[in-house]
């Protein structure tokens, strides 16, 4: 049974758009202009129509400089972030977990030693693979869970990305929009259903590479003793 959600209190979030606020004019040189842009304007407005139709307009003037201020801090700090994750690992994985609607994402299920991932993500438009790092390395771990997927997914379509910018990558600030563009091919009912499969095929045990540790050994003996049965 999913846990409720911890209510967030007033002054918690004032603390986050706080965070915001700093993270995005450190990352985004234009930001303080056009906030401050977003403020000044609709505040000029509102002076000039308190002078003419009255104090009624004040508050509306104000509210509305608080709208515009928010929707520029919304797009930059999006904008933002984008910029940040940019070559980071795993931030594709990031990126899905925070967005918006039933997206259920499994990091890294296949991986190498040089921080080549790729992500499983299901949703209504069906399975979705995230490739980053090197795109010919990734393209192989592809490959393999392609193969792998096909036995269990049916006729749900399956998506593939590598994460990049060169010619025939997905840029990562255009991972969501792409996304979210995908037709929804699948019902919810569907949805669960086939995450409950991938789930149970990923996580099934895998014996290790190379030889056995002592201490996973069958006991001296255990072998005769099953023959003798």
């Amino acid at each position: 049974m999913a846990k409720p959600q911890e209510k967030v209190s007033f002054g918690q979030r004032l603390k986050q758009i706080g965070m915001v606020f700093k993270f995005t004019a450190k990352q985004d040189r234009w930001f303080a202009p056009m906030a401050a842009g977003a403020v000044l304007i609709p505040l000029a407005l509102t002076v000039v129509a308190v002078m003419l139709w009255g104090w009624l307009w004040l508050p509306l003037g104000i509210l509305f400089a608080l709208l515009c201020l928010l929707i520029v801090l919304n797009l930059r700090s999006n904008r933002a972030m984008m910029n940040a994750a940019e070559g980071q690992p795993g931030a594709a994985a990031q990126i899905m977990e925070n967005m918006r609607g039933d997206w259920r994402v499994t990091p890294a299920v296949s991986s190498t030693t040089q921080m080549d991932m790729v992500h499983l993500v299901i949703g209504r438009p069906g399975v979705i693979l995230l490739a980053e790092g090197n795109p010919q390395r990734v393209r192989g771990l592809l490959g393999q869970e392609k193969r792998r997927l096909a036995k269990v997914i049916g006729s749900a379509p399956l998506f593939d990305y590598v994460i990049g910018q060169e010619e025939g990558e997905l840029p990562i600030r255009k991972l969501r929009m792409t996304l979210m563009r995908l037709p929804r091919s699948l019902s919810g009912k569907d949805v669960n259903s086939l995450d409950k499969r991938l789930k149970a095929l990923t996580a099934r045990p895998q014996m290790p590479k190379g030889a056995i540790p002592k201490n996973m050994r069958p006991a001296r003996g255990a072998f005769r003793q099953t023959r003798g049965r």
